[in-house]
């Protein structure tokens, strides 16, 4: 029972941004796991749960020992005044930057651990980013947009 309601939070953390506790318990509950709110706090702890900054402002749980060291790198207005231009064909997203710019950004990026991507190259001043599907590519470019101009 334990590790099946783990592994949920797990499956809900990846595929959602989830920023409270509350959010979490609603989502378990959505998917028939009945939990407290004691019950959630021991799973967050024992997972190694933190919560980083997301690229809107908003916090989001991550699974903590999934760390590469970037969870420091936040994406804020710096990184997202680089950003010149987003531009999606199928699966991959293409980011243009000022030159000298990308691999700053594709690290923020990354920090963000976005469900919807697999992974990110940065050359100078491009990259590109691998989307699941060509689905989640678009949302992906539309949120990254959305970023450049709320951020």
């Amino acid at each position: 029972m334990k590790s099946a309601r783990q592994e949920k939070i797990l499956e809900i953390i990846n595929k959602y941004e989830v920023e409270t506790q509350e959010d979490l318990i609603a989502r378990l509950i959505e998917a028939g796991v009945s939990v407290t709110q004691a019950t959630v706090s021991r799973d967050i702890r024992e997972l190694k749960l933190t919560k980083v900054l997301t690229g809107r402002g908003s916090y989001r749980y991550i699974r903590s020992d999934r760390s590469n060291g970037t969870e420091n790198v936040r994406f804020n207005n710096a990184l997202a005044d680089s950003i010149q231009n987003v531009d999606y064909a199928g699966n991959i997203i293409v980011l243009k930057t000022y030159p000298g710019l990308a691999s700053a950004v594709a690290t923020g990026i990354d920090a963000m651990h976005m469900i919807e991507m697999l992974g990110c190259v940065a050359g100078d001043d491009t990259i590109m980013i691998v989307a699941r599907n060509e689905d989640m590519a678009s949302e992906l470019s539309e949120k990254l947009k959305s970023m450049m101009k709320t951020i």
